[in-house]
């Protein structure tokens, strides 16, 4: 089911001198899919022009197209958590549940991309990004074998580290890119490439990171400190084409500049968001995937244009 409810309105608060530059003043609330019991992992393919998105505990990967609504793409899903498009627009996945990294074929079919790191299987990968030249990034903490609803059949951990990892483009090499978190979960880059950005959802702050060359990156650095009594945490997280971070966190979206200073809080009523996705031809909407919906925003600075 989807469809626009023109009485609902984003709240935003938080709001910093100049923030209704990027946000605006009321921006819409367009319900895309109800009774998705726990979404994830929203990703826009540009060339077909429609939206990716998971339901970890539903064990499902839909799309959504305008005017068309939703289908399933795999069900069972091993439980699927994260989503990105690779450079030939096929669809990678964090298997959270089924503890692997893996490609959707144009067939359907499916084809491992990791599962092990020094010979012992991957945790639960959680979120993932593909950067321009093809490298797959993404982070395995250990959440899908403790979370009720999310878990698969193995749940034995086998490794002590929560890292950041990074296939080759070639898909030969896996590389340990950090390990200095709790519990990392959303991952982006700044719109050059630069700059990497992970959250951890256990300490409630953003690292960043500058990427060299070579896909290594330097000496973390603190972001942002997240505080406050209010529902949510780090999860999702994405850049604007201006490098404004967004990042889901206490009572909504979090919008900061690059200094990581707070320019406005979103906030969307009766939905606790878990990810968004820059999408539409002008990549100024903002999908957002919710425990029990997935819902549409309008703003005004366009995110990065992705596949």
């Amino acid at each position: 089911m989807h469809g626009s409810l023109d009485d609902l309105k984003v709240e935003l608060d938080m709001l910093a001198p100049g923030a209704e530059r990027i946000v605006g003043t009321s921006p819409p609330l367009d319900i895309i899919a109800r009774d998705i019991v726990f979404g994830e992992g929203p990703v826009w393919d540009a060339r077909a022009k429609q939206l990716y998105f998971t339901d970890i505990i539903g064990d499902t990967i839909w799309k959504w197209k305008p005017g068309r609504g939703l289908e399933v793409v795999m069900k069972p899903s091993f439980k699927a958590d994260g989503l990105a498009l690779d450079l030939e627009y096929r669809v990678v996945v964090a298997g959270w549940g089924g503890r692997t990294v893996f490609r959707i074929e144009k067939d359907g079919s499916r084809t491992t991309l990791a599962d092990r790191w020094e010979g012992r299987k991957l945790s639960s990968p959680n979120d993932i990004i593909v950067s321009r030249d093809g490298a797959i990034w993404f982070t395995d903490p250990v959440g899908g074998l403790l979370n009720v609803g999310m878990v698969h059949e193995d749940l034995q951990r086998y490794n002590d580290k929560q890292p950041v990892f990074r296939i080759s483009p070639d898909g030969k090499k896996m590389t340990l890119v950090t390990d200095e978190f709790t519990y990392p979960n959303g991952l982006c880059f700044s719109p050059d490439e630069k700059l990497l950005y992970v959250n951890d959802s256990r300490d409630r702050l953003i690292r960043v990171y500058d990427v060299g060359p070579d896909g290594s990156v330097g000496k973390g650095r603190l972001f942002h400190q997240y505080g406050g009594p209010e529902r949510g945490v780090p999860d999702g997280m994405k850049c604007d084409s201006e490098g404004n971070v967004y990042c889901t966190g206490p009572g909504g979206i979090f919008v900061h500049d690059p200094s990581g200073s707070v320019l406005a809080r979103i906030r969307t009523p009766g939905h606790h968001p878990t990810n968004f996705a820059w999408g539409d031809d002008d990549w100024r909407s903002l999908y957002i995937t919710n425990i029990g919906s997935v819902v549409r925003t309008r703003l005004n600075i366009p995110g990065i244009p992705g596949r």
